[in-house]
């Protein structure tokens, strides 16, 4: 498809509104997505309401578009809906682990996926939140998320007012691996991160933030040791308050 092929993330949005047909249309598609045991263990939180997106705004971070987008659709890793199934049926679940967790995510992750493509191909641009999984505790707070539900991906969707550059991508022969993976050597490295090194916009940040070079960039300003080993605290303690502690 050439929505993915030429997409981008679209951060600034017209006034328009999304409809609501549309939207549940895509969605509707959307969950046609692989699924762990056809059990669909993923619920979405659509916010269109301006005082919730405003409450949103704040766990991510007060990005410009998470209140200036007309939807918000937060996807979670839900287990209690198949949980309280199982209760009513006189069936014992045993869904509150880290492995059911990780096929929920899963498949709420595909259903995103999905989701991003078809709004895409219908002309709406989107943009990832990966702000989502920083502050799960406060999304869960503000959507009142039961125990066994997780937020893991947040996305903002409407009607594109910029056409920005496409952002670069690694080399297909970076990322393949044949029949087994084969580990990189320095020369493979240097091959592979070449090209975005080379970047004006990335050289530009290089020099701006006074360091040697763009792996720089990541390890010391953007994602940082000490923030990762606090949020990967904060998810832990949230996963076990949202019940999966086993």
């Amino acid at each position: 498809m050439e929505c993915i092929k030429n997409r981008r993330t679209i951060r600034k949005y017209t006034t328009q509104d999304v409809p609501s047909d549309l939207l549940n249309s895509l969605l509707e598609e959307a969950f046609r997505a692989s699924t762990m045991g056809n059990m669909q263990l993923y619920s979405v939180i659509v916010t269109r309401d301006m005082a919730m997106k405003e409450k949103l705004a704040v766990p991510h971070f007060h990005q410009p578009m998470v209140t200036s987008a007309p939807v918000i659709v937060t996807f979670c890793a839900d287990f209690n809906r198949f949980t309280k199934w199982c209760e009513l049926r006189n069936a014992n679940p045993g869904y509150d682990n880290l492995l059911s967790f990780m096929n929920a995510a899963t498949d709420a992750l595909l259903v995103t996926q999905n989701f991003c493509t078809l709004a895409e191909a219908h002309g709406l641009g989107i943009c990832f939140l990966g702000t989502t999984i920083y502050n799960p505790d406060q999304i869960i707070r503000i959507l009142n998320l039961p125990k066994l539900v997780m937020p893991v991906a947040a996305i903002t969707v409407g009607y594109p007012d910029e056409n920005p550059e496409q952002p670069d991508r690694l080399p297909i022969s970076g990322i393949i691996h044949n029949e087994q993976y084969h580990d990189y050597t320095s020369a493979d490295i240097n091959s592979i991160y070449t090209y975005k090194e080379s970047l004006a916009e990335n050289k530009h940040f290089v020099e701006i933030n006074k360091i040697e070079n763009l792996a720089q960039i990541f390890t010391d300003i953007r994602y940082r040791k000490e923030d990762n080993e606090v949020m990967s605290d904060l998810l832990k303690r949230t996963l076990k308050e949202q019940g999966f502690d086993r």
